[in-house]
């Protein structure tokens, strides 16, 4: 009871708290390491200070939460490791809930693998035990549901809690965000993987919420709110929205497909400018419409979605095939043929403006920007069937699909059209292509569309019967459609009158079909009233017909005045509607006045009400938060009471409330009088024992004056005895050692020579190995000298040969760069002037032509090259070679013909062979041996003439030092020479 009694076991260490837990679990003592765990976690000196070891705990803490399925102790333990690392290192609980995740599919996945080999059945003629028969039958449950609900159903709800808790962790923190997406991504695959269809509609009720929430309440802003008009946190939401609706079409919950389309809409809604998703994933979205308005049987919709699509990946998809146009565009239009020539007419009852708000709607997610007014007359099939026809898609569709487009919107033939239409509806199956990888939708059966095609035949010949016919036998409209039967026909004819397509009634007395109808709106008899009147009018002038002259003359006198009432009649009308226009405008502008004031104190009404709602909001939370502390301090308070009741051996009722402060009475008072009685228990004892002592001190006076007397006697006659045996000891150890000193002195002079004879031995050994050691010094000297001398050699042939190579780069840069220059000059001069050119172009060419003919028959004449001309020859010792005769630079012929080669194609370069290519030193393919005298350049040890093999410079000949460089010379030894 910490009120009562102070103290208690401090919060261990990170590094403590986990050795303590491991050696609880090596005792089986699971709940107890995890109790000192979970105080390690939430203590708040560790969330304040985040180090290494804290996360080793929580590594540890998830293993035992995850074997003893506790997901409540698991999400508080993840809360407070969340607030002590989000500031500091995110990535670590990335890693703890990465870690918390695998664990515990792994324990659903191996507990999935158990059910599995507990079903399997080694001997399946067995039959059921009694004792498993029995259970089935009054349980009625299968042996691998009973399995299924031992050993998969517990992980599987402990991985589902899992998911909830860490969504519910994680949910609206901008800095957690990328782990929340990834979070979202594993429950839907583990929905997927798992048939999880009413864990998936309750992760999607929780994604919508936590959404919900965030716009809600996005005013009051934070220091790690997640903020949607941020472009990287809208993308990742709409990403997770798409990973839903793809997860949804996957379980065929269309429903829950629809409502994550409508929830994408949303987020579209709240784009940041200049933000719209990937062309990816809006072809995905229009590829799903599809599938979803199909299930739904949403003709007229579906269609859209496949025109959007086929529309949107067109513009956006450029590596799509011409068969997979083909199959897109055959799906457009098969789709738009396959709506019912006439609308279906909801209740009569239904809210007009409720459809209109849904079409809307659709058009919306469509991706139509539509007015209020026109949203249900955009989206019909005339209009979509209008869009083909312009878009030019029955230009990319086969002709059998072309042919079924013609047939049933543009011919007028009610006999034949099903007998004609039937063939090409079987031959759509034929029609299917394999389509690449590219496209958006890889599965587009035709076939599918035969049956809702049927349909729109009927619906087409009977329109188009009534037009010719007014009664038809039943048998006989029955042969003109043999692909469906007479009730299937009868049904949808009875649904075309009723949604006001035509005009028929069945006379099933006579097996009779009777077209037209009395109702005066009917298109074919709303007009007969002014025709007969017209009629009418003209038989009468036929048979009473009025003077000819008394006729011209009424009607000179009626055009007449109406000539001269023409501009006054004009002008009444024309101030009549000014005078309308100005009053509409007027009404208008009240209207809108009155409409703005209204909103204005509308919003100011929200605005109080809204914030004396917060206001009461906040004053809701501090009450409820104070009565939430005292409540837990009162719970802490009889939880402590109770204990120490316990303690004490009195019992408590259930329910029972102790009144603390009698406790608290009670137990100063039991204090106070135990106090007192310790006071009069100690007084006591201490007179008693000051009468004990001072009678003891008493009696033993006199006895300790009697032995302290003893004593001195006894330690004299000790001193006595001790010196006696000292004295003789040490005389006889005297006479030992110096009869020792004797006999050991006849041996001092072998002694001596002895170690005079082991001091030169090793002097002798010393000297030599300072000698052996001299000259490994001497030789490692001299081996590193010469590795020197080598490698400064090697790399000065190494920067020559590279100087040579950039000088011929730049050389032939330069000559491409002249060439160019050259050839743009003369292409400049050519259009500026094409008829002077031209002759003057063809003589130019004759003397290229010239020229390199000239340049070929000189170089096919020259000498052959000197062998080895291509040696490299570092640049100090060109000059010195030259005097002497040596070969290595270019011959004269090679100087010569060098601006020429230039010039020349390189396949003629290549003709002429490696000895007329400029730069670096290159082998050649026919070496001979170098003249023994001259020869400056570089030769490889295999072709010297002293055979090649590397000799140090010690063992060269002095001349041949001389002439080769020969060993290493300080540079104050070398005579001026760069050698």
């Amino acid at each position: 009871m910490a009120r009562f009694f102070r103290g208690g076991a401090p919060a261990l260490k990170p590094e403590g708290a986990l050795k303590r837990a491991e050696e609880l679990i090596s005792v089986g003592q699971k709940s107890a390491a995890l109790s000192t765990l979970h105080d390690t976690i939430t203590n708040k000196r560790h969330q304040r200070n985040w180090n290494k070891a804290l996360e080793q705990v929580m590594f540890k803490y998830v293993d035992i939460c995850v074997e003893m399925k506790a997901g409540r102790k698991c999400k508080d333990a993840l809360i407070n490791y969340r607030n002590a690392c989000q500031q500091v290192n995110v990535s670590s609980l990335e890693d703890v809930i990465k870690y918390l995740l695998k664990v515990a599919s792994d324990r659903a996945e191996e507990a999935s693998k158990a059910a599995e080999a507990k079903l399997d059945v080694e001997d399946l003629e067995a039959e059921a035990s009694p004792e498993e028969m029995m259970l089935s039958y009054v349980s009625g449950e299968k042996s691998k549901d009973r399995t299924d609900r031992e050993l998969v159903t517990p992980w599987f709800k402990f991985l589902w809690e899992t998911y909830r808790n860490v969504l519910d962790i994680l949910r609206n923190n901008s800095r957690l965000e990328a782990l929340y997406a990834m979070a979202i991504s594993r429950a839907c695959q583990f929905c997927l993987a798992y048939k999880r269809t009413t864990e998936f509609r309750r992760l999607c009720d929780i994604v919508r919420n936590h959404l919900a929430n965030l716009l809600k309440y996005r005013d009051q802003g934070g220091r790690d709110r997640t903020d949607l008009t941020v472009p990287a946190s809208w993308e990742l939401y709409v990403d997770m929205r798409f990973e839903q609706l793809r997860t949804a079409c996957d379980l065929e919950l269309w429903a829950e497909a629809f409502r994550s389309v409508e929830d994408i809409q949303g987020l579209m809604a709240l784009a940041p400018k200049g933000c719209k998703p990937r062309p990816q994933l809006m072809a995905t979205y229009y590829a799903k419409l599809t599938q979803i308005f199909t299930k739904s049987e949403s003709r007229l919709y579906s269609a859209y979605a496949w025109y959007r699509l086929f529309t949107f990946t067109r513009l956006n998809n450029k590596q799509l095939g011409r068969a997979d146009l083909a199959m897109m565009a055959s799906n457009v239009v098969l789709s738009a043929l396959s709506i019912l020539p006439y609308e279906q007419m909801g209740r009569p009852d239904a809210d007009p403006t409720a459809a209109t708000e849904r079409a809307i709607k659709m058009a919306g997610i469509l991706g139509f920007s539509v007015e209020r007014r026109d949203g249900k007359s955009l989206l019909s099939r005339e209009a979509l069937l209008t869009d083909i026809e312009r878009k030019g898609l029955l230009g990319l569709v086969p002709p059998e699909v072309k042919q079924l487009f013609v047939l049933l919107e543009s011919e007028f033939n009610p006999l034949q059209l099903c007998k004609v239409v039937a063939p090409l509806l079987e031959e759509l199956q034929a029609l299917n292509q394999g389509v690449s990888a590219a496209s958006p939708v890889q599965d587009m059966p035709l076939e599918s569309f035969v049956a809702p095609l049927q349909r729109v035949a009927v619906a087409k010949m009977v329109r188009q019967l009534s037009e010719v016919y007014s009664v038809m036998r039943v048998s006989t409209m029955s042969e003109l459609a043999p692909f469906i039967g007479f009730g299937q026909a009868e049904q949808q004819i009875v649904d075309a009158v009723r949604n006001g397509y035509l005009q028929a009634r069945f006379d099933h007395k006579n097996n009779t079909v009777h077209f037209g109808g009395q109702e005066v709106e009917s298109d074919r008899v709303k007009g007969h009233i002014a025709t007969m009147a017209k009629r009418l009018t003209r038989a009468l002038a036929m048979i009473n017909p009025a003077p000819v002259a008394e006729k011209e003359a009424r009607r000179a006198r009626l055009v007449a005045a109406a000539l001269e009432s023409a501009d006054k009649e004009n002008q009444r009308m024309l101030s009549r509607k000014l005078e309308i226009e100005k009053r509409k405008e007027e009404a208008e502008r009240q209207a809108m006045e009155r409409e703005r004031e209204l909103e204005e104190q509308r919003l100011a009404a929200e605005q109080l009400a809204r914030e004396a709602e917060e206001r009461r909001k906040e004053q809701e939370r501090a009450r409820r938060e104070a009565e939430r502390i005292q409540r837990e301090l009162e719970e802490r308070e009889q939880e402590e009471l109770k204990a120490y009741m316990a303690s004490r051996g009195k019992k408590v009722g259930e329910g029972e409330k102790l009144d603390a402060k009698a406790i608290n009475q009670e137990v100063l008072t039991e204090q106070l009088r135990q106090q007192q009685e310790l006071q009069r228990k100690l007084a006591k004892l201490a007179k008693q024992m000051d009468h004990l002592e001072r009678a003891r001190r008493e009696e033993e006076a006199p006895l300790l004056a009697q032995a302290f007397e003893q004593k001195l006697k006894d330690d004299e006659q000790l001193f006595h005895s001790e010196a006696g045996a000292f004295k003789a000891a040490h005389r006889a150890a005297w006479e030992a050692d110096l009869a020792e000193k004797q006999r050991l002195a006849k041996v001092a002079d072998d002694r001596a020579a002895v170690a005079q004879q082991i001091q030169a031995r090793r002097a002798e050994e010393f000297a030599a190995l300072k000698a052996a050691r001299a000259r490994a010094l001497a030789e490692r000297r001299e081996a590193r000298r010469q590795e020197r001398d080598i490698a400064r050699r090697r790399e000065y042939v190494r920067r020559c040969r590279l100087q040579i190579e950039e000088k011929r780069r730049a050389e032939e840069e330069e000559a491409k760069r002249i060439e160019e220059e050259k050839r743009k000059k003369e292409a400049a001069e050519r259009q500026r002037k094409l008829d002077e050119i031209a002759e003057r172009q063809r003589q130019r060419e004759a003397e290229l032509e010239a020229k390199a003919r000239a340049d070929r028959e000189a170089a096919a004449a020259a000498p052959a090259p000197a062998p080895r001309s291509g040696a490299f020859v570092p640049p100090h010792l060109r000059a010195r070679m030259g005097a002497a005769g040596g070969g290595g630079g270019p011959p004269p012929e090679r100087r010569d013909a060098a601006p020429s080669a230039g010039a020349a194609s390189r396949d003629e370069r290549d003709e002429r062979g490696g000895e007329e290519r400029g730069g670096a030193w290159r082998p050649s393919a026919r070496r001979e041996e170098p003249a023994s005298g001259g020869g400056g350049g570089y030769r490889p040890p295999a072709l010297r003439s002293e055979g090649g093999a590397y000799r140090p410079p010690g063992q060269r000949g002095g001349d041949d030092d001389r002439e080769r460089g020969g060993a290493y010379r300080p540079p104050s030894q070398r005579g001026g020479s760069r050698w």
